[in-house]
């Protein structure tokens, strides 16, 4: 998807425009994803210098290598930041339909017996060719 797309956070203190193609969405079943939104989280991706942020984000380093992006107001998870090149952004934030469908799971050798995934592309933990998937 190359369009423009928007999106905010529960409150609207924090909204977002992303410009460029978006990479399909990932989920991710990892602990620190669950404990972050309480279930796992439906993530696309852009490349940084194409998402401009308006509001306040309060940013919680989550691991040596990742930040986290919520809105200090509502408390609404918005952004996984970690290496390379893409930010990575929570799909449910997004303002309208996008056309984008889950690729795959990632980190599903952890994840609990509740948490059922009926999709054929499922990886035990890290998988950086799915994750690095950007169509346009």
């Amino acid at each position: 998807m190359s369009a423009v797309v928007t999106g905010r956070c529960l409150c609207g203190a924090v909204r977002f425009r992303v410009s460029g193609a978006l990479r399909p969405v990932i989920a991710c079943h990892c602990g620190q994803c669950r404990k972050a939104t309480g279930n796992h989280v439906a993530a696309t991706a852009a490349p940084r210098d194409g998402v401009v942020i308006e509001g306040q984000v309060t940013w919680y380093r989550s691991s040596a290598e990742a930040l986290r992006g919520f809105c200090g107001t509502c408390g609404a998870n918005l952004f996984w930041d970690g290496p390379g090149s893409h930010l990575s952004i929570m799909a449910g934030a997004l303002d309208r339909p996008t056309g984008l469908s889950v690729e795959g799971h990632i980190f599903c050798a952890g994840r609990p017996a509740w948490d059922a995934i009926d999709h054929p592309r499922q990886v035990p933990g890290a998988d950086p060719g799915l994750t690095t998937v950007v169509t346009s």
